[in-house]
């Protein structure tokens, strides 16, 4: 009789075999009674209560993940309704009607594929079948599987025979979609959902199946397969037969690793070890040498996410049972490693392997994809101390810039990007948000900047990112002769009002214009300018204009006027655009920039000049507009 694997006393394999027939683990280790079946102790104990006190539903669905125990269950349930002792929880199964229906082979314990027989038709065929009396069992079974798979009309035909269907017939549907199933017939049913299996139990069955083969297994290579498996109880044996038939008598954790093509242990910790001190030529030949090995990429990769996944796990604080990749043994040195690397920084390591993994499946270059993650793992910067800084910058408070290391430590970066550096540090809503703007703009440069050891007054920080500039400029510092340095130097000590933002706007076109850039012709069809705060400006476009908005607004053209204005105002200013109403006025008569060639002529049409020209019959030989004052 079958007793509890989880006893160590688990039943002998099923009877499915035939005289000179090979039946593969997962067949003949499958659970033949509710006690046998493995991580679903509370769908055993609700069946074996309802059969005990005559409970028994019409219509059951069974949901859940592959290989955790639902046509098991299915095929459980109809033996214990069916058995010649029965209705009883725990089948006989030596009877003809348990073993029949352990083979599959019962005429009256059906078994129906819903994704091979999922039209209408077959529906209707069921229905009038259901009315036809068991040839010999007590209830007549309709087990379907994936049941998701049929039609909705199939499903609609399905409704009235599933509410009220004939007293000898029982129905379970198992599915690994039950969002896909209406809910006029989820309504109809009693829901189980199966939850995947603990791996300890896993590893349990494990167990007990190499003692019943007779065959020597490490302990260790038994865990690998129950963690690779991933809750699913069929999945973890149909691994453990490729085993039995690779390695023969005595299954060892290299024939593991060299039959799922994963990287050792000790060759994964040292691969990971080398991400953690930012040894990317390590890491690079780290790679190879798995690789070398008979590694697979793609599986080396899933393996780092792991293991930092694990990482993470540890530095929060969680358990070593929490642990889903990497063996307890490894967990003092996944703390540690995660201690050094920071909460923020494991993160984005996860990400960055996430989004590699997941850019691998539509690629060709998978070992490209995987170095290019190790190579940005190592130059990532210490984000928790970039939160830190953040978190200093808008309480106010004095900033203390740590010393980089000296191995990684990268030249001081220049005013601009300090300032530049301050600006988004004030205004990200994270660390990593900050870090993400950074990194395009500033060429590597460490934000953490400079090995000086000296704490910053907010005077060096928070007033570059919120106060304007000051009044006057540096005694050193010269300014150019030309217009456009002379308004850089002017508009770096003014407030960004609308009437210098037109000077400025004028000014940047011009020289894009002379630069023979086409974006300054498009950018001319604008028809008014309003400032949206200390830098950022909102140009607008009349509803006719609509190619000229969206030319302004592609990434390249856009930030061609922006560094144009940056240069022209001494300062990063940014753009917006927007449309119009149709029937919407610019707040101005004409549009704030007007091209050279148009305002030439129309000073040259003025009457003031026809008046001299007539006077001293004279020519017009250059046009020089005067400049506003200040």
């Amino acid at each position: 009789m079958s007793i509890d694997a989880a006893s160590g006393e688990s039943p002998a394999p099923a009877g499915e075999k035939r005289e000179g027939e090979y039946v593969v683990v997962a067949r003949r280790y499958r659970p033949q009674s509710f006690q046998d079946l493995v991580g679903q102790q509370q769908v055993s104990q609700a069946l074996t209560n309802a059969i005990n006190t005559n409970r028994v539903g019409h219509a059951y669905l069974f949901t859940g993940a592959r290989g955790v125990g639902k046509t098991s269950t299915a095929r459980i349930l109809a033996k214990a309704l069916n058995c010649v002792r029965g209705p009883t929880p725990p089948p006989c199964t030596e009877c003809d009607l348990c073993q029949s229906v352990s083979v599959g082979e019962d005429v009256d314990v059906l078994e129906i594929d819903g994704a091979s027989n999922r039209g209408i038709d077959e529906i209707r065929q069921l229905r009038s079948n259901v009315n036809v009396r068991p040839s010999r069992a007590r209830f007549k079974i309709y087990i379907i599987d994936e049941v998701h798979m049929l039609t909705t009309q199939a499903f609609n035909a399905l409704l009235k025979t599933l509410e009220e269907p004939p007293e000898h017939v029982k129905f379970i549907f198992c599915t690994t979609d039950p969002e896909k199933i209406p809910i006029t017939v989820l309504s109809r049913c009693q829901r189980f959902d199966f939850p995947p299996v603990e791996t300890e139990s896993i590893l349990d069955r494990l167990r007990f199946i190499v003692q019943t083969e007779k065959v020597a297994a490490d302990d260790e290579a038994l865990q690998l397969l129950a963690r690779r498996a991933g809750g699913s109880m069929r999945d973890s044996q149909s691994l453990l037969e490729q085993l039995l038939s690779f390695c023969g008598e005595r299954i060892t954790v290299d024939d593991v690793h060299k039959m799922l093509g994963t990287a050792r242990g000790g060759s994964l910790s040292k691969l990971a070890s080398h991400l953690v001190a930012r040894d990317a030529a390590g890491a690079l030949a780290g790679l190879e040498t798995a690789i070398g090995e008979g590694v697979d990429v793609g599986q080396l990769a899933e393996q780092l996410l792991g293991y930092f996944r694990d990482m993470m796990a540890a530095t929060v604080g969680c358990p070593v049972d929490m642990l889903l990749h990497c063996l307890p043994a490894e967990f003092a040195q996944l703390a540690a490693d995660g201690r050094r690397l920071g909460l923020e920084t494991i993160l984005a390591i996860v990400q960055i392997l996430d989004h590699a993994v997941t850019r691998m499946r539509q690629s060709a270059h998978v070992r490209t994809l995987v170095e290019m993650a190790l190579v940005r793992i190592c130059k990532l910067e210490d984000l928790d101390e970039l939160a830190r800084l953040v978190a200093q910058v808008q309480s106010g408070g004095p900033v203390t810039v740590v010393a980089a290391p000296a191995s990684t430590q990268s030249p001081a970066p220049a005013p601009s990007v300090q300032k530049k550096t301050a600006d988004r540090m004030t205004a990200a809503e994270s660390p990593v948000e900050a870090l993400t703007e950074l990194r395009g703009e500033s060429s590597g440069v460490d934000v953490s900047a400079e090995a000086s050891g000296t704490a910053c007054s907010p005077a060096n920080v928070s007033s570059i990112a919120q106060s304007p500039p000051s009044s006057s400029p540096p005694e050193s510092s010269s300014v150019p002769s030309s217009p456009v340095g002379e308004l850089s130097a002017t508009a770096s000590s003014l407030a960004l009002t609308v009437e210098v933002a037109r000077r400025v706007w004028q000014q940047a076109l011009e020289e894009l214009e002379a630069a023979g850039d086409m974006t300054a012709d498009m950018a001319r069809f604008s028809s008014g300018l309003a400032t949206a705060g200390p830098n950022r400006l909102v140009v607008s476009f009349r509803a006719e204009y609509t190619h000229q908005k969206q030319s302004c607004e592609r990434p390249e053209r856009k930030t061609k006027l922006e560094q144009a204005l940056a240069r022209v105002a001494g300062h990063p200013i940014r753009v917006d655009f927007e449309l119009l109403a149709p029937d919407a006025r610019p707040s101005e008569k004409r549009p704030t920039v007007a091209n050279p060639r148009q305002r030439r002529r129309e000073l040259e049409n003025h009457p003031l000049v026809q008046q001299v020209k007539q006077l001293f019959e004279a020519e017009v030989l250059d046009v020089v507009e005067s400049r506003p004052s200040e």
